[in-house]
């Protein structure tokens, strides 16, 4: 059998299941969440007077500006492999215009007047690619501002221009994962996706119809 498609069985009732992600992009995703939590919190503390009080959170200013970068070539790495994980899930595809177009029956849940989704919507597909474009824009610029390694390579402009496009980057960021927690609590069943590996096949049927369609033909 398919690994995607697998019937798991409630110990009181039959419960038809597809597995959407595997152990493995779970853990990666999780890495990415833990660390990116972390980074929102000391890189805050870091930005502004009004909120240093963050930093005793991580031992204190010295520590939180030693561990911010360290933290985010962590959060980097594992958000690439997430990458290349989904990154042939997140082409564009004929009728993702047309889910853009039909933004207002997106948010009225009127899911049975939209074009048939695949694995993920227009939606997800483009927070997948402004996640990426930001996590490119902060591993270059936090490089140039690492003071303890990097940033004497570097003119004090160029250090202000990363500096700046590093807070625009992270800004972006913090928003677009707000975004992605609150669909995740919005759509019922998304966030038990990621926490077990499966969902329903009405789940499926319902946000995703085109996926669904495409697991069960590879079903033996």
């Amino acid at each position: 059998m398919n690994p995607e498609l697998n019937e798991l069985k409630d110990h009181k009732t039959p419960t038809p299941l597809i597995l959407r992600y595997t152990p493995n992009e779970r853990s990666n995703h999780w890495i990415t969440a833990i660390t990116f939590v972390l980074l929102a919190l000391s890189g805050l503390a870091l930005f502004h007077p009004a909120m240093f009080w963050l930093t005793e959170l991580f031992g204190g200013g010295q520590w939180t500006r030693i561990l911010h970068p360290f933290v985010g070539v962590v959060m980097f790495v594992s958000f690439a492999f997430l990458v290349l994980l989904f990154w042939h899930h997140n082409f564009f595809e004929e009728g993702d215009v047309q889910w853009l177009k039909q933004i207002d029956d997106v948010l009225a849940n009127r899911e049975d007047k939209l074009p048939e989704i695949g694995r993920y919507n227009a939606g997800q597909k483009l927070l997948f690619f402004t996640l990426v474009v930001c996590m490119l824009g902060l591993l270059a610029s936090g490089i140039v501002i690492w003071r303890a390694y990097f940033a004497f390579y570097f003119p004090i402009p160029v250090i202000r221009a990363a500096a700046l496009l590093h807070a625009v980057c992270a800004f972006v960021l913090i928003i677009g994962i707000i975004i992605h927690i609150y669909a995740g609590f919005w759509i019922k069943g998304s966030m038990g996706a990621m926490v077990r590996g499966t969902v329903t096949y009405g789940w499926a049927k319902k946000h995703h119809p085109r996926w669904f369609k495409e697991s069960v033909k590879k079903q033996p």
